[in-house]
């Protein structure tokens, strides 16, 4: 496990030295690292950052809602993370170089979870993996392949905090919908993990 030194100098080479402009920790994952599933988001907001887990403000607290409520264990099946460790300066969006520095984490996280599936929270993300530019609604609910694997763009939870009607058809019940698609997918590639959850991927990382 590396010592604080030598986080805050990976962190500083691989993201430009965010920490310098309002970014205290870095943000790594949370969950099952073993889990078949696995979450990536765009960056660590103003929670996330006080609290070095990824998707535990608003947005987060969504997320764990909609997955429980179609039958997922969010300590047990999902492993979450962000494409990029360090919350941005006023949670703005990471700059392209800011994710090409910070992508070779997120390489080694997805190596070393080896989920059978990605979903992709929002167009940041879906950029990062797919390269797909754009609005995620032409590809939203979608299943796609990356590197032999099952990938699914989702709306990210924060665009459903600002659209919360939860009728059919708008953008809460479509991602609930997506996320029972998600665990159809997943049960057929590999049984849901019963494993106990660990705090992070990562840590080790160089």
């Amino acid at each position: 496990m590396p010592s604080d030194a030598q986080q805050q100098s990976a962190s500083c080479s691989l993201e430009g030295c965010l920490q310098s402009q309002g970014s205290n920790q870095l943000v790594v994952g949370r969950g099952n690292p073993q889990a078949g599933l696995m979450v990536i988001g765009e960056a660590p907001g103003a929670s996330e950052d006080a609290q070095a887990e990824p998707f535990v403000g608003r947005s987060g607290r969504l997320l764990d809602q909609l997955m429980t409520s179609v039958g997922f264990d969010r300590d047990n099946d999902v492993y979450i993370c962000n494409a990029i460790k360090l919350r941005p300066p006023n949670n703005r969006r990471p700059t392209n170089k800011e994710l090409q520095a910070a992508r070779p984490w997120l390489d080694q996280q997805i190596k070393l979870v080896d989920p059978a599936v990605i979903v992709l929270a929002g167009s940041t993300a879906m950029e990062t993996i797919l390269g797909v530019k754009g609005g995620i609604s032409g590809l939203r609910g979608q299943w796609q392949q990356w590197n032999g694997r099952w990938v699914m763009p989702l709306f990210h939870p924060s665009y459903l905090l600002r659209n919360p009607s939860p009728d059919e058809g708008r953008p809460v019940s479509l991602t609930r919908s997506d996320l029972i698609e998600v665990r159809r997918r997943l049960n057929k590639l590999r049984p849901l993990s019963t494993k106990p959850s660990l705090d992070s991927v990562g840590r080790s990382m160089p």
